[in-house]
């Protein structure tokens, strides 16, 4: 049993944004999810992230599911995944800003400015939620 009783709001969008890494991974090889004219080194970078992108995804709806049954370690996989999403998208916007992919056009800036805000946001709001 928890200590400290997790809102289900937490669990449910942990779920829902590792549903949406996978999603935006079937999207990218499936339907073209990359710029139109994509800077130097844009692939070779996107593709570093496929494994712990899913990694990271798996982890994302296990803690969830977890923690929605009231199973501590739930509490705790989910803690080490706000790190990560930290990561993730301070990591992506670095890259995306030094490489100007926001500029490339509104729908770059909109899509994965969108994401990558999500990551940090989400991510820094997970980690202190779910402090002890």
């Amino acid at each position: 049993m928890m200590e400290q009783k997790i809102s289900n709001w937490i669990p449910v969008l942990a779920i829902l944004t590792g549903i949406g890494l996978l999603l935006f991974w079937v999207g990218f090889f499936t339907v073209d999810l990359a710029p139109a004219n994509p800077p130097p080194g844009y692939f070779e970078y996107e593709h570093s992230f496929p494994l712990p992108d899913i990694i990271l995804a798996a982890a994302l709806i296990a803690g969830g599911l977890l923690a929605l049954r009231g199973k501590r370690p739930g509490r705790w996989i989910m803690l080490i995944c706000s790190g990560a999403l930290v990561f993730l998208g301070l990591l992506d916007f670095s890259f995306n800003f030094q490489n100007g992919v926001y500029a490339l056009s509104t729908e770059e800036l909109l899509l994965n400015g969108s994401i990558n805000l999500w990551c940090v946001v989400f991510g820094l709001v997970m980690a202190f939620k779910l402090r002890e």
